[in-house]
């Protein structure tokens, strides 16, 4: 009220209204295996009591809450393409990132993260396979095939063994028959004349190689010299 009885009204005050900080969506990236599912949100200097995860069998959300080394806030929420199973999932922090590791619901390839998407089922490919009782070895190569390495190196082995030696080689295997289908006294001939002539001479007379020491008989044109130490 003023002197002279006029009363006033006092000015509108306005409580002010406290700043809503929104959150931004992190970075992050994922991969699989057989069984799991992995999840790192990309975001540095978090503490573990400003982080809150949370599983349910389609839903992972995390919730990071600011701090003075990470001024930001951030939420992730992601609707997974295929269930999972909650209470096996685990929460692992680094420095650099927060690992959700989630436990599979069936053991399936997942097409994606998120959404409806397509899957392979490990089941249904040992399946396809033709002989799935006999495991195959085949090995990845840059080319648009792949081969049955077994069956390459079955075909190696017939291939050796019908190839016919040559030169040397065959002069060998032809003594290594003899000596095997001959009897005790060709064995005997052919150990004799081999040992005595230095290897110069193989015969497999017994009766003709008993009578006395064999000669050494180098090749025409090359001169036999013994060794001495």
């Amino acid at each position: 009220m003023t002197s002279n009885g006029d009363v006033t009204q006092s000015p509108d005050v306005t409580t002010a209204q406290p700043t809503v900080m929104k959150a931004e969506v992190p970075r992050y990236d994922w991969y699989q295996t057989d069984s799991q599912v992995v999840v790192s949100v990309l975001v540095k200097k978090t503490k573990k009591e400003n982080v809150n995860v949370e599983y349910s069998e389609n839903h992972l959300d995390v919730t990071i809450e600011p701090t003075p080394e990470q001024p930001k806030q951030y939420h992730l929420s992601l609707n997974l393409s295929h269930p999972v199973v909650a209470h096996k999932c685990q929460t692992k922090h680094y420095a650099t990132k927060i690992e959700c590791k989630m436990t599979k619901s069936e053991l399936l390839r997942w097409a994606g993260i998120e959404g409806d998407t397509d899957t392979i089922k490990p089941a249904v490919i040992a399946a396809a396979s033709p002989t799935p009782d006999v495991p195959v070895n085949k090995y990845p190569s840059s080319a648009h095939y792949t081969r049955d390495w077994d069956k390459l190196v079955c075909d190696i082995k017939e291939e050796e063994k019908n190839e016919k030696p040559e030169g040397e080689a065959a002069l060998n295997q032809l003594f290594q028959q003899i000596y095997k289908d001959g009897n005790d006294e060709t064995r005997k001939a052919m150990n004799k004349s081999f040992m005595e002539s230095g290897g110069t001479v193989l015969s497999t007379n017994w009766n003709e190689i008993q009578q006395g020491q064999v000669e050494v008989k180098p090749p025409d044109g090359m001169e036999f010299k013994k060794y001495e130490q």
